[in-house]
């Protein structure tokens, strides 16, 4: 009886040993003005020290989009094998979240409206993926016309944009459409037309993400110029006439359209980058006018 107190006791002690010396791996002493606390630290699960990086990461900002978004993901899932939808339902009242999920998408939910663009990157901050796919959730595009954007990426290129100029032989043509124009030509890439990160789809690598920064993407025409003005690779790769496959959304306005003066304002945004980095002229020679002779 006496033995077995001992064995018993030995035991007890064992487990407690190991225990201390479990948590001083689990516990870090943080010193702050003088007092000592005491921060529990979780070790490392097996995904962190080892995380799979897919290859492709799609990234589909929605709001009550429920009747088209179950396609969007499944025609996404089909463009490469190890990929990963992300799925960034905001402000949504219908059934947008649910109807991700049993597509496939892991879903980001959020209660508020972030609208297209902060959808993207909360999206991009989250995704794991090489190539990150940018696109709609109510525009059902087939999988092989959104394949030439992530070979293009995986090819070397940095940002591979829809090559759609938009209503250009429209009279007048539409202030967007011309915004787009005027900010490739203030950029020195006239050949990109009216190529944008405003419209979809287009795809990033990392590279571009580290360079542009994933605050930028809520102002594509910024995130452009910073990945023109940063030496990247921008291609218009592949045609995809969304102008022609977005619904149209008819509603009664008095005054100009939000939209529009939010697209615009976000082109003046990026050309006040612009001056303000490569100077008043965004970097083009005043010729041989002398400005001061006339102060």
């Amino acid at each position: 009886m006496q033995h077995r107190r001992r064995t018993v006791h030995s035991a007890a002690k064992l487990v407690t040993r190991k225990r201390k010396q479990l948590n001083k791996r689990r516990v870090k002493s943080v010193s702050k003005k003088g007092v000592r606390t005491r921060r529990y630290v979780m070790p490392p699960t097996r995904e962190e020290i080892s995380p799979h990086i897919p290859v492709l990461s799609v990234i589909i900002p929605a709001m009550n989009e429920v009747k088209t978004i179950g396609r969007v993901i499944r025609q996404a899932l089909r463009i490469c094998r190890d990929s990963e939808v992300i799925a960034v339902v905001n402000g949504s009242t219908d059934g947008t979240a649910a109807a991700a999920q049993a597509a496939g998408a892991r879903v980001l939910l959020y209660t508020e409206a972030l609208g297209h663009d902060a959808g993207r990157r909360m999206g991009a901050a989250a995704a794991r993926g090489r190539v990150l796919l940018f696109t709609d959730a109510d525009i059902p595009i087939p999988a092989e016309q959104l394949a030439p954007y992530v070979q293009a990426i995986l090819d070397g290129t940095d940002v591979a944009l829809n090559d759609y100029d938009g209503p250009v032989k429209r009279i007048p043509v539409h202030p967007v459409v011309e915004a787009k124009h005027v900010l490739n030509s203030i950029l020195a890439r006239p050949d990109l037309q009216g190529a944008s990160m405003t419209a979809i789809p287009h795809a990033l690598s990392r590279r571009a993400l580290d360079v542009i920064g994933v605050p930028s993407l809520e102002v594509p025409p910024l995130a452009l110029a910073k990945a023109v003005l940063g030496g990247l690779e921008v291609r218009a790769v592949h045609h995809v006439p969304v102008g022609k496959m977005n619904a149209v959304r008819v509603k009664r306005r008095s005054g100009p359209d939000p939209l529009s003066q939010l697209v615009l304002n976000d082109h003046l945004t990026a050309i006040r980058w612009i001056t303000d980095k490569l100077g008043p002229r965004g970097g083009y020679s005043d010729l041989q006018r002398v400005r001061c002779l006339t102060r």
